[in-house]
């Protein structure tokens, strides 16, 4: 079986599904990995390192996708409709594509997947158990994400993010509040705290203190019923509107004194609550920084615009889409690890096989035999439940 590396086409992707160092491990599956040329370029693996582990490099996409049966990508066949460079490569039905699909943010594109007869499986979809961690690829890179996102808020920060005593004086430590203590969260914290700063963290869900003290941080408690935070993955549940306005309200003394707010609360396939108003942003001391993770679900915060910086009375509201391909060669190498054990449960022998009674496969798959299959994402599409037992 032909395995095919695409080069990533939506704007502003750096990173690249396979790396040259996982090439043997695709080969010891028994497939043939054919790359498309310049695909790791941009994250710095140029095509000769590929060459030198096996792959074979080829020039026309054209010629790939005729041949290839399988497909790996990073966000080729997630890029929304109209997006620039993003024109989804055409399929067959005995193909099959792995990558990131944004099946439930944008349900409508499993449709376009599905009208193709390809299989197509999401990666942000492997469910959160023991047995799948090594697959968990939203949780590689939100790693990256959360670095990301400090380095972002110091390099606009207009003071250091350490104390330091100085012939000038001494200079107060900048003080980081993190909302949101998942993945991202906690390596913003980790990150914050390796620069100096003094950090504060939030999060809905009452049993991440431990880990938040635990990097040396101060866990914000707020007077709020949070004994339905949490849903069986492990992620945070969405709450009604009720709960974010109490949120809202007990948070605001605490973003008011904080230099630093990184926010990156989001509920999977639903848009992320607003946890900062605007009349929360303007009572920051001019000169404050917010670093918006959740821009490309919407914000965390009102003032945010997805891709941009809003000056709002002197705060600067950070909105940074994609921020993982900020640190393209890293994140290309954590994703790549992710891609290869989950494509040991669909490879025997060199073939391609579908283990209905594999919860990870079946978790996963979204489109097969001409139809969106997962149930998540049929109710978001609002159609009815099938009967293939899907998740």
């Amino acid at each position: 079986m032909i395995a095919g590396v695409l080069r990533e086409t939506l704007l502003g992707e750096r990173r690249v599904a396979v790396i040259p160092a996982s090439v043997p491990v695709f080969s010891k599956l028994g497939l043939e990995l054919w790359v498309e040329s310049g695909a790791g370029l941009a994250a710095g693996f140029p095509d000769a390192e590929y060459a030198s582990k096996g792959a074979r490099i080829v020039d026309s996409r054209e010629e790939l996708l005729e041949s290839a049966q399988l497909l790996l990508s990073v966000r080729v066949f997630a890029a929304p409709s109209g997006a620039p460079g993003a024109d989804r490569p055409p399929l067959r039905p005995n193909q099959t594509v792995i990558g990131l699909l944004d099946a439930l943010g944008s349900p409508h594109g499993a449709v376009a997947l599905a009208q193709t007869g390809a299989t197509a499986f999401a990666l942000e979809l492997v469910p959160r158990i023991t047995r799948a961690q090594n697959m968990d690829v939203l949780s590689s890179q939100a790693t990256v994400v959360g670095y990301r996102a400090v380095l972002l808020a110091a390099t606009q920060l207009a003071r250091m993010f350490p104390m330091l005593m100085t012939a000038g004086g001494t200079l107060t430590p900048a003080k980081v509040l993190v909302i949101g203590v998942g993945v991202a969260g906690l390596q913003a914290i980790a990150t914050a705290r390796r620069l100096g700063a003094v950090v504060s963290a939030y999060d809905i869900r009452p049993a991440v203190k431990e880990q938040v003290e635990s990097l040396g941080a101060r866990f914000v408690e707020l007077a709020l019923e949070t004994l339905d935070a949490q849903d069986e993955g492990g992620y945070a549940k969405a709450q009604g509107e009720e709960f974010y306005r109490k949120q809202r309200e007990l948070l605001a003394a605490t973003i008011a004194e904080s230099d630093v707010v990184i926010t990156t609360a989001a509920v999977p396939g639903r848009r992320a609550p607003v946890l900062v108003t605007q009349a929360m942003v303007e009572g920051m001391a001019p000169g404050a920084v917010i670093v918006d993770v959740a821009a490309e679900q919407g914000g965390n915060c009102e003032a945010t615009r997805p891709g941009e910086t809003v000056d709002v009375g002197g705060v600067f509201v950070l909105g940074p889409v994609n921020l993982a391909s900020g640190v393209a060669a890293h994140a290309s190498q954590m994703y790549a690890k992710n891609l290869s054990h989950f494509a040991a449960l669909l490879i025997k022998d060199g073939a391609l096989t579908v283990d209905e009674d594999d919860g990870i496969v079946v978790g996963t798959l979204v489109c097969r035999g001409g139809e969106v299959v997962h149930e998540r994402v049929r109710e978001a599409l609002g159609v009815p439940p099938n009967d293939t037992g899907q998740p």
